[in-house]
């Protein structure tokens, strides 16, 4: 099938001249008033043939703006667009008019608006080119756009104290952009990401979007990760997909300098640490505190399995208990962490039926979380 050959459509009526081709899949038919009817080729058969109209391949001077997203890409280019829940067009086949060498033959669907495409929702998207080898796999990344708005972007990356722009251009309403595609071990220079973007209509009015720019941290460990990538609505393959935008509201996301961090750390320590200390740590309160998180009661783990680590903290439990049950009204605070709330429950258990004459309840928010429990004896 080439350009000037006579089509006739299989699944319905009509056909026409072959005028050009979208991508590998998609041949480009004017019919009788002279519009180009985008159809896959699949759907179409040559009822003749015209040997003297050749498609020709793009020499970079003419082509066809089929994509109707467009962009450039810094390190090594763009691909164009498709359209949610299609595959990702490889090569675009472009044809010229031979007697009209000043023209080229161009078809840009209108975009197609959704009532709940008036805020914006913006993400970007990380696909495994072969989700089947994890290990060795390369990944594409895409800016999907799913909103009735054109979108003008930058995609950027943290290169010491600076950042470098990896691509810009501009993604058409309700539609996903591919950006580039990366090898594993470019994840480090990956680590911090930038989009900042502009959201407008042609043609038409409409509401003013504020500009954004939003930061990301990428987690390099869901990379090697299988389940990390999932089902969604604009690939057919699994995606790991960041939040841009979503529902006009930009993300957020908190970066911490590790030394900043320390030194915060360090200062609360001095602060926190009295000028004088006592010989003996007298309880507060007169209130006993244990700590049962297995850690400050045994040296190593190893070997131990969870049921065995339950029953050496309620050892220790019951040892407290039991050197305490004839002081009424001590007060005795356990601190076991929220965690899924096993060793609590736990506790509990031990109290209804060993301490039955004990009162129990949640102790001071303020002072130990939520993973304390505090026991009365009477």
């Amino acid at each position: 099938m080439k350009i000037g050959d006579k089509v006739r459509f299989l699944s319905e009526v009509g056909g026409g001249i072959v005028s050009g081709f979208q991508g590998k899949d998609i041949v480009l038919v004017q019919d009788e008033d002279g519009f180009d009817i985008p159809m896959l080729i699949r759907e179409c058969v040559v009822v003749d043939t015209n040997d003297y109209n050749i498609a020709k391949v793009n020499t970079g001077e003419r082509h066809i703006d089929m994509s109707g997203s467009y962009g450039s890409g810094f390190n090594g280019g763009g691909k164009p667009s498709s359209r949610f829940r299609s595959e990702k067009p490889d090569t675009l086949v472009h044809a010229f008019d031979d007697d009209e060498d000043d023209k080229s033959i161009s078809f840009q669907p209108r975009p197609v608006e959704r009532r709940e495409g008036e805020k914006l929702n913006v993400f970007l998207a990380f696909v495994p080119v072969n989700p089947k080898e994890m290990s060795g796999t390369a990944f594409e990344t895409y800016l999907v756009n799913d909103s009735n708005y054109y979108l003008s972007f930058t995609y950027l990356s943290v290169e010491g104290t600076s950042w470098k722009a990896r691509f810009q251009g501009t993604v058409e309403p309700n539609t996903k952009l591919f950006l580039e595609e990366f090898e594993r071990t470019a994840l480090n220079e990956m680590e911090r990401l930038c989009v900042q973007m502009i959201a407008y209509k042609q043609n038409k009015s409409f509401l003013l979007k504020p500009a954004i720019s939003v930061e990301f941290r990428l987690d390099a460990v869901k990379f090697y990760k299988l389940h990390t990538f999932q089902p969604n609505d604009f690939f057919e393959e699994p995606a790991l997909l960041y939040d841009v935008v979503r529902n006009d509201v930009p993300a957020r996301q908190v970066f911490v300098d590790a030394n900043q961090m320390k030194e915060a750390l360090m200062k609360k320590k001095s602060d926190e640490r009295p000028a004088q200390q006592p010989a003996r740590k007298q309880p507060k309160n007169d209130i006993i505190e244990v700590d049962l998180h297995i850690t400050e009661l045994l040296d190593n783990t190893a070997g131990l399995g969870n049921k065995e680590m339950l029953e050496r903290q309620l050892a220790e439990f019951n040892r407290v208990m039991t050197e305490n049950q004839g002081k009424k009204g001590q007060k005795i605070v356990f601190i076991h962490g929220k965690g899924e709330g096993v060793l609590r429950n736990a506790l509990i258990k031990e109290l209804k039926h060993k301490y039955k004459t004990c009162s129990y309840q949640d102790a001071s928010f303020q002072e130990y979380g939520y993973g304390a429990t505090m026991v009365t004896i009477h």
